[in-house]
């Protein structure tokens, strides 16, 4: 396979990385999962919460969102960062890429293009989470070298009725 586009994030992305979040998180979607359990809550469902969440991502870490694109420029993939100066920490908040382009290699190309401005930005190590739910994430992150360093468990609780 060529190597896929990789551009910066642009303002005008940001509907198309939303349509892209709503067709893959489902599946792996920490908000998803307390909706079946509890039932419906808030003002919007998991969905637009996920899509807000994107949004901002690219407003607090614009130069480290990071697009693949296909021939006519229309994303097809992102990953979003957060660089953490104290600490020298960057966090991978979110990767995704359109159910019809995956198995491409595109999320490898996103999230080594994710290490890379780690590096450049003078980061010293790199963390991506991901659900137990997520076999592609569990397979993907340490064939890139992540090592696993601790579960997390999350709980919910409806507090009305």
């Amino acid at each position: 396979m060529p190597h896929p586009e990789l551009r910066l994030f642009r303002p005008d992305d940001l509907p198309r990385l939303q349509e892209i979040t709503a067709l893959t998180f489902g599946p792996v979607s920490i908000d998803r999962n307390m909706e079946q359990l509890l039932g419906e809550f808030g003002p919007s469902g998991w969905e637009a919460r996920k899509r807000a969440a994107i949004a901002l991502d690219c407003e607090l870490q614009p130069d480290g969102v990071f697009v693949a694109v296909d021939v006519q420029d229309t994303p097809i993939g992102y990953v979003t960062t957060r660089l953490q100066p104290q600490s020298r920490i960057g966090w991978i908040p979110n990767l995704a890429v359109d159910p019809a382009c995956q198995g491409q290699g595109l999320g490898r190309a996103l999230l080594e293009r994710a290490l890379a401005f780690f590096r450049e930005s003078g980061m010293e190590v790199a963390k991506i989470e991901t659900l137990e739910q997520n076999p592609i994430g569990q397979y993907l992150y340490p064939s890139l070298g992540f090592q696993e360093v601790a579960r997390q468990v999350h709980y919910a609780l409806r507090l009305r009725d």
